[in-house]
């Protein structure tokens, strides 16, 4: 089947991370299956709905009827022992490249993860960390809940209709669609879910920086 390239136009992207610039689900797995053993559960079901969200997200969904106190209070645990582990932590393939393509272009980072699991696994895979970033401690709500999409919107101060969500999750692309957002899926979980465009990697991602600021995206599938 002859390649086809879908161009979307853009004057902000915002961008989620694990998944979609650094693949990290060695990491996502080794912690996620011990909690879930910890706690009775299967850890193959655990792994189908941690993706995309917050810890404390995720075990209201396996755990709906523990106190949300001690969600929270776990979730910090997890994020010690995964911002301390970077084992396997590597770019998605196309990842450097893309970064490298939007420096001194608007994007923001916009991810479940803390600041400092942020850090450690951009610097894990040796990509650049965008200026401007929404992480855990700077939203109320987890993703599918699109405000972090909305604050990555303002802090680049572009509408809704204007930005562009990469995301690999159900989660992450519900968030961005409830944003208001068109979607670039990225890898196999992503195809699923409908985004506007779906790319295997980055690799099929190229970014077109036009003369009135705005960019154009040639994604090729």
């Amino acid at each position: 089947m002859p390649a086809t390239t879908t161009v979307l136009n853009a004057r902000a992207l915002l961008l989620d991370m694990d998944g979609t610039l650094v693949n990290s689900d060695a990491v996502v797995e080794r912690v996620w299956r011990r909690w879930a053993e910890a706690h009775g559960l299967d850890p193959e079901a655990a792994l189908k709905v941690v993706h995309g969200r917050q810890g404390y997200a995720t075990m209201a969904v396996l755990l709906p009827d523990r106190p949300v106190e001690r969600n929270h209070a776990e979730n910090r645990e997890l994020l010690a022992q995964e911002t301390a582990d970077v084992d396997g932590v590597v770019p998605v393939p196309g990842a450097p490249a893309f970064m490298a393509a939007l420096a001194g272009l608007p994007h923001a980072l916009v991810t479940s993860a803390d600041e400092a699991l942020a850090q450690a696994r951009m610097g894990a895979a040796g990509l650049a960390m965008p200026v401007t970033r929404v992480t855990a401690e700077l939203v109320g709500a987890s993703k599918p809940d699109p405000e972090g999409f909305l604050k990555g919107a303002v802090e680049l101060g572009h509408s809704p209709a204007d930005c562009v969500v990469f995301e690999d999750s159900e989660a992450g692309i519900a968030a961005g669609v409830a944003a208001g957002m068109r979607v670039v899926g990225v890898g196999p979980r992503a195809a699923v879910h409908r985004p506007t465009a779906h790319v295997d990697d980055l690799t099929q991602v190229r970014i077109e920086a036009l003369p009135d600021g705005t960019m154009r995206l040639h994604i090729t599938a």
